[in-house]
């Protein structure tokens, strides 16, 4: 191993190290997601600057995870733009992303640049370049499938750009299982029944089934969100979102037994 490389890995360790150590004991900015009880265990919201994963379980869940990735990005982004990075296959199993469905959910397209990469290889080395511009917002990488080439390491080199650009970085991995990394927040969610917001709608408010299985310097939890758009947040679903007639004010609010019966 020649001595630029030794040097360049000790650099590497060195920084680790500090990072680790700093585990806990460092102030990072985090913006409020709008969710009381969220907000309450993430300690005010979600840590910018830091890595964050959302899991789907299964492809069928994979609109709902995406959902709540858009959510976390509208969010921390701060109207600052966005970088999206997809393997190839992705678009052509699943799709291309729907600009109109995107400015639907409160995320302006005009502020979103899809990357498609060949392989994970450049995708990962592409999202550690863009975690590089401190101009961004968040950077998005969409990874399908199970791999081992997302490992310990891997996360590291992600927390560490975001870390010092302070540009979030959001995962969102779909039909994989979780395994060990450097991420601050690590996400499961399900899709979750939208109630009507009147009788004349056929859907409401996106709700999503949130599960925090790991979080870095808190507890965990599980919470049903809904996401408003035109507000960007998410918030506790209303118990009953029907409107509820009032009794009428020139009656008792109970029918009379029997039938009325006038008297001669």
């Amino acid at each position: 191993m020649t001595g630029a490389r030794m040097d360049t890995l000790a650099r590497l360790r060195g920084r680790i190290a500090r990072l680790e150590a700093a585990d806990g004991a460092q102030d990072m900015r985090r913006v409020a997601l709008g969710h009381d009880e969220a907000d309450a265990v993430l300690q005010g919201g979600l840590a910018t600057g830091a890595l964050h994963e959302v899991f789907a379980e299964t492809g069928r869940q994979a609109a709902a995870a995406t959902g709540f990735l858009c959510g976390l990005a509208a969010r921390a982004a701060a109207r600052r733009p966005l970088i999206w990075i997809r393997q190839d296959f992705a678009e052509r199993e699943m799709g291309a992303l729907s600009m109109s469905g995107l400015a639907e959910l409160g995320l302006d397209p005009r502020r979103l640049v899809i990357v498609r990469a060949p392989d994970l290889d450049h995708a990962l080395r592409t999202a550690a370049d863009a975690l590089a511009c401190d101009a961004l917002g968040s950077v998005m990488l969409e990874v399908w499938g199970e791999t081992q080439k997302l490992d310990l390491v891997a996360s590291r080199k992600l927390t560490l750009a975001a870390q010092e650009s302070g540009v979030t970085a959001l995962m969102l991995r779909i039909a994989a299982t979780p395994e060990p990394s450097t991420a601050e927040t690590r996400w499961i969610v399900r899709t979750a029944p939208s109630l009507p917001s009147a009788p004349w709608m056929a859907w409401g408010a996106p709700r999503l089934d949130a599960e925090l299985i790991r979080n870095r310097h808190g507890q965990t939890g599980r919470w049903i969100m809904e996401w408003t758009p035109d507000a960007c947040r998410f918030s506790e679903p209303a118990a009953d979102p029907q409107p509820v007639a009032a009794a009428p004010a020139h009656r008792s609010h109970q029918a009379s037994a029997g039938p009325h019966r006038r008297s001669a």
